[in-house]
């Protein structure tokens, strides 16, 4: 069974995720308030949120070689990030991320034995679903069955999102709507993929609840009508 898919971004008026001025701070209050089991993040946004390339190793202290203490009435949701090619390497510093209880990473069975052993000696639970890439239907029905994951906030930009959309895997479109534009000829969208062949597959939405914020930002959540 599949968990509760949502999936939130601040944009700009233009549909752009990157160029405008995000109320970063407003973004993540609204998510604290949500009642969801995980988040699902890409590999890209964690390395662009830690300033981080791809394959970056940072300093590292004794205790990210020890297993972290967790407490079993911790409430907060666990990060997932698909991440096959073994490209973030600052777990350690994701793991101090205040809203998260702690890490899973998705990989497949083309992921480097090398980039496992580097996740088993920090001690950073993964999951092996897909064989050149991650299966991501497959990977949400094991976050259910193994992990009592019910609810899931997509905090990501295009690519990922438009892989769960294509594959139907997104219950809710949440955006914050800025009023400003960017422009630009860039894939840096809510939405990144390939051009539509017929628009028999057009994703189709209705409209649940729209709401006027600070600042005349605009809160929208959709319901997707022809999903899974």
């Amino acid at each position: 069974m599949l968990p509760f898919v949502i999936l939130y971004n601040a944009v700009s008026l233009d549909g752009r995720i990157t160029g405008f001025h995000a109320d970063v701070k407003l973004y993540y209050e609204l998510a604290s308030k949500w009642d969801v089991d995980a988040v699902l993040a890409g590999s890209n946004t964690i390395l662009t949120g830690f300033n981080a390339q791809p394959g970056e190793l940072r300093e590292e202290g004794q205790e990210n070689f020890k297993p972290a203490e967790r407490d079993p009435d911790d409430e907060r949701p666990l990060l997932v990030v698909p991440d096959s090619k073994g490209q973030v390497r600052i777990w350690s510093e994701a793991r101090k991320m205040p809203y998260i209880r702690d890490i899973l990473v998705l990989c497949s069975r083309s992921t480097s034995r090398e980039y496992l052993d580097f996740l088993d000696e920090r001690y950073i639970n993964y999951l092996i679903v897909g064989y050149q890439q991650v299966d991501l239907k497959a990977a949400l029905e094991e976050l259910n069955t193994q992990f009592k994951i019910k609810i899931v906030r997509v905090d990501s930009g295009g690519v990922l999102n438009g892989v769960l959309l294509r594959t139907g895997l997104v219950d809710e479109v949440h955006v914050l709507i800025h009023p400003q534009l960017v422009g630009g000829t860039s894939p840096s969208s809510i939405y990144q993929a390939p051009d539509l062949e017929s628009s028999n597959s057009i994703i189709q939405l209705i409209l649940v609840k729209t709401e006027k914020l600070k600042d005349d930002i605009v809160w929208s959540q959709y319901k997707v009508l022809n999903n899974r």
